[in-house]
């Protein structure tokens, strides 16, 4: 039996400020009644009935996620970089001092093998990320970067430069959707516009990279210093990134999920609550999909080659492909490909090299102003200033290439030289808030989880499909339709894109993965936020 002390002791014990009023005599058993008052201290403490603990927030750490994303985009930074190259390269190959001589028609390979090679990456890397892991194929894609550079830097022909442009664009390939993926997969709602557009920047970024050197250096130093940025990749992936959540939990190996979560959030968020939502939302797919019918086979053994063809996948791939065809036929990658010649021809008594470069950084500053206005603006708005404003521009420029070539021909002085600088810088400028951000974010948002990795694949093998296409005929266009024809083309192509972006792009601006799924998949009508009602309170009368 406790005595007085102890009896005391325990009772104070949860209450260290409370004072003791009135004490009964002790009965013959020895039991004593204390009467407590709480001080205001114990009582702002003390727990209320039925009052829950204190919830940690759900948004984790913004710098985080910022800088994990920040390492998954370098690679597409090669991107940009294998992008610039054949700008600044072929020129140089093409002088009268070149070591290694080539004609037009090499010209066109050398900008366009590496945009042959890509589908390929983009297929193997869908393949892969979704095999081996997000972050696994974020390593291996690096090795064939490496090696194509070293090609090209150490080339004492045009095979072997031939042989290293198809081996970085394979690498180009492989970084496109795995990137784009982990980056929609490791970033919050909030946070994923943003962020999913640091690949456009990062594209821009290497584009500007390639620029800038060619102007200071010969293409084979420009080579082999690119080399450097794949092995800077390389380490800083193997040392600092997580798996991602949600392929992790695809795999069942939840308490890995779970220790992502923790790096890619921060202690002080609530993991345990966003685990949760990520496997009500994958018991919930589960469980729509074994009550589809009596005949619907097992979720496990549902194939994928099926779950390609379900709308939740096959609408939004669909929509996609003839986005980045509008895109491609716009003449985005016409002029990046071949930027000094495209001042060369429409602009005189300009430094061709420095007005690529000054190119460049117009291009990385509306890309990086596009990831801002993606946030604010959302997907549709930006994409039809692209539509639009691409559309006019290259109208603009084919018009005054044909004016030029009339006065040309007439003996005339020609119309200012400043006008087709205007219209590339102005395309530049248009093209990248919308046409070089908005596809490349959608492909980390609008596929379903389970074939995510595939459907990214395929559409960015779609999209470099396009991009090679484009490159390897704009010297042919500009043969048989006149370089002014070749520009009228584009723009007419892009102008009349802006009809089925206005019926049929979606706007995903602040939705979550699973909302996306929902509304392709027929599980609900709009992606638009419902609108507050009025809240009517009747007073009787």
């Amino acid at each position: 039996m406790l005595d007085e002390q102890e009896t005391r002791s325990l009772v104070e014990k949860p209450l260290n400020n409370s004072k003791i009023v009135s004490e009964t005599p002790k009965s013959p058993l020895g039991f004593q009644s204390l009467t407590l008052v709480p001080s205001k201290t114990d009582l702002c403490k003390a727990p209320l009935p039925n009052e829950e603990p204190p919830r940690r927030p759900r948004r984790g750490s913004a710098l985080r996620q910022v800088l994990i994303a920040l390492i998954a985009n370098l690679g597409p930074v090669n991107t940009g970089m294998v992008f610039g190259f054949s700008a600044v390269a072929i020129p140089q190959l093409m002088s009268a001092n070149s070591t290694i001589k080539i004609d037009s028609d090499q010209a066109s390979w050398i900008a366009s093998l590496s945009s042959l090679s890509t589908p390929l990456g983009c297929i193997l890397g869908g393949y892969l990320m979704d095999l081996l892991g997000r972050r696994t194929t974020l390593l291996l894609l690096e090795v064939p970067l490496v090696a194509g550079w070293l090609l090209i830097a150490t080339a004492g022909g045009v095979p072997q430069i031939y042989a290293g442009r198809l081996l970085v664009g394979l690498g180009s390939g492989l970084v496109g959707a795995p990137a784009r993926v982990y980056t929609g997969e490791v970033s919050q709602p909030h946070l994923r516009g943003t962020l999913a557009a640091l690949a456009s920047v990062a594209v821009s970024l290497g584009v500007l990279i390639e620029y800038g050197g060619g102007a200071a250096t010969e293409w084979p130093v420009l080579a082999g210093l690119s080399a450097a940025l794949p092995l800077a990749a390389f380490l800083l992936t193997a040392l600092l990134l997580p798996e991602t959540p949600a392929w992790l939990l695809t795999q069942g190996k939840k308490d890995k999920a779970r220790t992502a979560l923790h790096r890619l959030r921060a202690d002080t968020c609530d993991v345990e609550r966003e685990l949760a939502d990520l496997e009500a939302f994958r018991a919930n797919i589960a469980n729509l999909k074994s009550s589809a019918g009596p005949t619907a086979p097992p979720p496990k053994q549902h194939s994928i080659i099926k779950s390609l063809f379900e709308p939740a996948a096959l609408k939004p791939f669909s929509i996609l492909v003839i986005y980045f065809l509008i895109y491609q036929f716009s003449g985005v990658n016409s002029i990046t490909f071949y930027a000094v010649e495209v001042f060369r021809e429409s602009a005189e008594g300009i430094d061709d090299y420095l007005a690529t470069v000054a190119l460049g950084v117009v291009r990385l500053l509306f890309t990086i102003l596009a990831c801002g206005l993606l946030r604010r603006c959302g997907r549709r708005p930006l994409t039809f200033i692209s539509s639009i404003g691409c559309g006019v521009t290259m109208l603009g420029l084919g018009t005054y290439m044909y004016l030029a070539k009339e006065a040309k021909e007439a003996g005339l002085a020609p119309p200012p030289s400043w006008i087709p600088v205007l219209c590339i810088f102005g395309f530049t400028a248009v093209s990248t808030i919308g046409y070089l951000v908005v596809p490349w974010v959608m492909i980390g948002e609008v596929y379903p989880s389970r074939v995510r990795g595939l459907l990214g694949g395929l559409t960015t093998c779609a999209a470099h499909m396009f991009v090679f296409t484009v490159v390897k005929t704009f010297p042919f266009l500009q043969l048989t339709a006149g370089v002014h024809g070749a520009f009228w083309i584009y723009g007419v192509i892009s102008t009349l894109g802006t009809v089925f972006f206005y019926f049929f792009l979606p706007e995903t601006k602040g939705k979550s993965l699973e909302e996306i799924e929902d509304y392709f998949a027929g599980r609900r009508d709009t992606l638009d936020t419902p609108k507050k009602r009025p809240i009517v309170i009747s007073q009787p009368v």
